[in-house]
C-alpha cells in the first residue's frame, strides 16, 4: 500500500480530554444487572449478590461514569420500587422489555456497586409515564441533606448522606415511536424545560441532558434538536445523541468507516446547537453528550430477540441483545473513540452501551466465568492513555471506497497529550486486506518509544473471530518495528500497521526534552 503520512503539531489543540468521556450504561434491560453485575449464589459473589470477577472487569476497563436505569426501561419505571427493604419491593412488568423487573437492586444497592467500582452515577428521570414531580421528588431523594420527607426517607433506607449526583438524563429518546410515553418535539421540549427549572429550583448545581434524536437516520433528526434546544437552551448544560452502527449486507468497508457517520452526526448537532443558541442570544454553552453508542447489530434484535421476548410470557432477565464482537467490531468501536475524542471541543460527555452482557464489552454466564469480548481492549486502552489534551493530526493517506460515506482515508486517527509531553496515538488501519506503511511526524518533540500495542487477531483467525466463555483468542499484543528518529526539533515515527487493525502508540520525551505543562 502507498505510505500514508500523520502529521502532529502539539500547538494545534483541539480541547482537554474529559473524563466522562469514558462513561458506560446500565440498564436494567436482559442480563444487564440480574445474571450480569449482580447474582446472588455465584461463588465470585460478596454478601451483596455482586459479583466480584465482574467488579474486578469494570474496574480494569477503566470506565469513568454509569448512566443509570436506564434506557427504554426508565420510560416506566417508578424509582420508589427500587429503594426501602428488598423483601417488600414490588415487582413489576417492564413494558420496555416485556420483562418481569423484581427491583431487588435498586437506587441504593446500584449506588454503592458503582463508588465500589470507581463510577460516577448519572442519573435517568422517567419523562415518559411521569413528569415534573417525578423530576422533584427523586432529586430531592437523591440529593438533598436532610430534613424533608424524602431526605428523611433516604436516610431512613440507609444513606444518611446525599448521593451527590452531579447529572440527570430528562427521559431517554422520547423522539422514537418505540418508546413508553413517546413525545413529539414540542410536547418533550416544554415538558423537559419544566422539569428543567424545578430541579434548578431545589438544586441549582445539577448538570442537565436534554434528549436529542435516538438516531441520525430518524425522520425527525434536526428539526427535534432545533424545537427542544428553543424550550431548553438557557436551562440545560448537554443534548444528547445516540449512535449505534452494524455491518449490513457484507458492506464491511462501510461498516469501518462508522467512524465517519459519527463525525458528522456529532457535527451536525453542533450546528444546530449554535444555530439556536445564536438565534436566542443564549450565552450559557450547550454540549454534546455521545450517551449510547456502540456496535449493534439491530437487525438481529429485529429477527431474532423479539420473537425470544414478545412471546406472551414475561421472562425474568432474559437474554437480550448479548452481540458476539468479532475483531471487526473491535476495530469500529476503537475508530468511535477516536471521533469522540476528536470533538472533545464540543462532545463532553459519552456512554459505551452497554456495561455488561447487553451490547457489552463485559460478558457472564450465570454460574459460571466473566470474560473480556472483544471490544473491551479499545476502549480500555484509550481510558487508559487518553489524558490531558487532544490535538489535531492531518491524515494524507490513500482512501476506500465506500457505498455509504463515499471515499474515506484508510487511516482514522485521534492523538492526545499528557501534561508531560507524552503522546498517544490511536490508529485504525481501515484496509481488510493490505498493511499501512505510516509515518508520524511530530513537530517540535523529542520523543521515544514508551509503548506500541495493536489488536491481537491469531494467526489462521479471520476477521469474524471472537472472545467466548471458552476460548479468548483476541486481546492486545505488541506493535513491532515501531522506529523512532529525529530531525531538527522534530520526531519522525515508522510503523507497519496490519491489515483490518486498531493500534495505539505511547511517546514519551527523550531525557533532553524538558516535559510540557
Amino acid at each position: 500500500m502507498t505510505p500514508s503520512t500523520i502529521t502532529i503539531d502539539p500547538t494545534d489543540v483541539v480541547g482537554p480530554v474529559p473524563r466522562r468521556l469514558f462513561g458506560t450504561f446500565v440498564e436494567h434491560m436482559g442480563r444487564s444487572v440480574y445474571d450480569g453485575i449482580y447474582e446472588p449464589g455465584h461463588p465470585a459473589a460478596g454478601a451483596d449478590g455482586f459479583r466480584s470477577d465482574v467488579a474486578d472487569l469494570v474496574r480494569e476497563l477503566g470506565a469513568t461514569t454509569a448512566r443509570y436505569p436506564g434506557g427504554n426501561f426508565v420510560s416506566g419505571y417508578r424509582w420508589e420500587d427500587g429503594v426501602g427493604p428488598v423483601d417488600e419491593r414490588p415487582v413489576r412488568l417492564d413494558a420496555a422489555w416485556h420483562s418481569l423487573e423484581t427491583n431487588r437492586v435498586g437506587l441504593h444497592e446500584f449506588a454503592d456497586w458503582a463508588e465500589s467500582v470507581d463510577l460516577e452515577l448519572v442519573y435517568a428521570v422517567n419523562l415518559g409515564t411521569r413528569g415534573v414531580a417525578e423530576a422533584a421528588d427523586v432529586l430531592e431523594y437523591i440529593n438533598h441533606p436532610k430534613g424533608t420527607a424524602l431526605s428523611e426517607r433516604r436516610r431512613a433506607n440507609g444513606a444518611d448522606a446525599p448521593f451527590g449526583v452531579s447529572v440527570w438524563c430528562l427521559g431517554n429518546e422520547m423522539d422514537g415511536p418505540w418508546q413508553i410515553g413517546h413525545k413529539t418535539a414540542d410536547e418533550y421540549g416544554r415538558l423537559a424545560a419544566e422539569a428543567a427549572r424545578v430541579m434548578r429550583f431545589i438544586d441549582p448545581d445539577v448538570e442537565l441532558v436534554a434528549a436529542g434524536s435516538s438516531s441520525a437516520d430518524m425522520p425527525t433528526f434536526g428539526e427535534w434538536e432545533r424545537t427542544v434546544l428553543r424550550h431548553t437552551a438557557g436551562l440545560i448544560d448537554h443534548i444528547s445523541l445516540h449512535a449505534y452502527y452494524e455491518e449490513l449486507d457484507g458492506d464491511v468497508d462501510s461498516f469501518l468507516a462508522s467512524a465517519v457517520g459519527l463525525d458528522r452526526f456529532i457535527e451536525q448537532v453542533v450546528g444546530i446547537v449554535e444555530e439556536v443558541r445564536a438565534e436566542q442570544g443564549i450565552e450559557r454553552p450547550i454540549g454534546i453528550s455521545v450517551d449510547e453508542w456502540n456496535v449493534w447489530y439491530l437487525s438481529r434484535w429485529n429477527d431474532v430477540d423479539k420473537d425470544v421476548v414478545m412471546t406472551g410470557d414475561w421472562p425474568e432477565a432474559p437474554r437480550l441483545i448479548e452481540d458476539e464482537y468479532s475483531v471487526t467490531d473491535a476495530v469500529v468501536v476503537g475508530s468511535l473513540l477516536s471521533s469522540l475524542l476528536r470533538h472533545v471541543d464540543h462532545v463532553t460527555m459519552a456512554n459505551l452501551a452497554q456495561l455488561v452482557n447487553v451490547i457489552a464489552p463485559i460478558r457472564t454466564e450465570p454460574g459460571g466465568p466473566a470474560w473480556r469480548q472483544t471490544t473491551f481492549f479499545p476502549f480500555q486502552r484509550t481510558a487508559a492513555l487518553a489524558s490531558g489534551t487532544v490535538v489535531r493530526a492531518t491524515v494524507d493517506a490513500p482512501e476506500v471506497a465506500t457505498s455509504r460515506y463515499g471515499a474515506v482515508p484508510v487511516l482514522d486517527t485521534a492523538v492526545t497529550m499528557s501534561d508531560d509531553g507524552t503522546f498517544a496515538v490511536f490508529v485504525t488501519n481501515r484496509s481488510t486486506d493490505a498493511s499501512s506503511p505510516v509515518e508520524l511526524l511530530v513537530r517540535g518533540s523529542h520523543l521515544e518509544l514508551a509503548s506500541a500495542e495493536t489488536l491481537h487477531t491469531p494467526a489462521g483467525a479471520d476477521r469474524h473471530t471472537r472472545n467466548t466463555q471458552d476460548d479468548q483468542p483476541v486481546g492486545m499484543a505488541p506493535l513491532g518495528g515501531v522506529r523512532v528518529v529525529h530531525e531538527g526539533a522534530d520526531s519522525r515515527v515508522s510503523v507497519e500497521l496490519p491489515a483490518l487493525s486498531w493500534s495505539a502508540i505511547s511517546l514519551r520525551p527523550t531525557a533532553q526534552e524538558a516535559p510540557r505543562g
